[in-house]
């Protein structure tokens, strides 16, 4: 199947504010139902299993609301470790939809990440690679590995035609016309695994791991030491 480039609606903020709010309402669910919490929760338990270390600062760029920072940090709070979350979205009005403290949302562009080199242990993303054409994901690459200390993880959905039809029958579920449209268009626009890490790579990435998770997630671990 090749990947087609269509605008999604909540990046062109062609919906109301109520509109935007239930689509991130629904953007919350996908990631509970289908894959989304789960993928990055397993990147997180690979990083700390390697790592070994007990207190990490996790960027969450694209971030939306603040439930799959939160959750991780949960996580690794049963496992003895701190996580200190920050999130940084384009959008304040996605920001503001969630349960996070004022304190650790930034505004800005994830192209241009307004931090310091090796300043953040961990740079994570979960569906916003397939937002982004090659160039722009491999700037993206680039930025987040400039900020990161120990890792880049990058949450995306998988491209192939049996994701194109599940997320066309299941258009009813969501109660947005935003996310009706959006999640089909996403699949069009994502990536394969193996462009993933061909684009990574390319963007000098020094050690790339790829796995596949549940309902047409991929997951990629970019270590900042091969």
């Amino acid at each position: 199947m090749k990947r087609v480039c269509v605008p999604e609606f909540l990046d062109s903020d062609a919906g109301t504010a109520g509109e935007v709010h239930t689509a991130l309402v629904d953007l919350r669910r996908i990631n509970r139902w289908f894959g989304g919490t789960s993928t990055t929760l397993a990147l997180l338990e690979r990083v700390l299993d390697c790592t070994k270390k007990h207190d990490l600062s996790f960027l969450e760029v694209a971030s939306g609301t603040a439930e799959v920072p939160e959750i991780a940090a949960g996580t690794a709070s049963k496992r003895g470790v701190v996580l200190r979350t920050f999130r940084l979205d384009r959008a304040a009005s996605h920001l503001t939809n969630g349960n996070g403290k004022p304190h650790d949302a930034v505004v800005a562009d994830a192209l241009h990440l307004p931090f310091a080199d090796r300043s953040i242990d961990l740079v994570s993303c979960g569906l916003f690679a397939h937002h982004l054409d090659p160039d722009q994901l491999m700037q993206f690459a680039q930025e987040a590995l400039r900020v990161a200390r120990v890792a880049l993880l990058v949450n995306d959905l998988v491209r192939n035609p049996a994701h194109w039809a599940a997320a066309w029958i299941g258009r009813p579920l969501w109660r947005s016309r935003l996310t009706r449209h959006d999640s089909v268009v996403s699949v069009r626009r994502s990536y394969t695994p193996e462009e993933l890490r061909a684009l990574l790579q390319q963007a000098g990435a020094p050690g790339v791991e790829i796995s596949r998770h549940y309902f047409f997630r991929m997951g990629a671990i970019v270590w900042m030491t091969s």
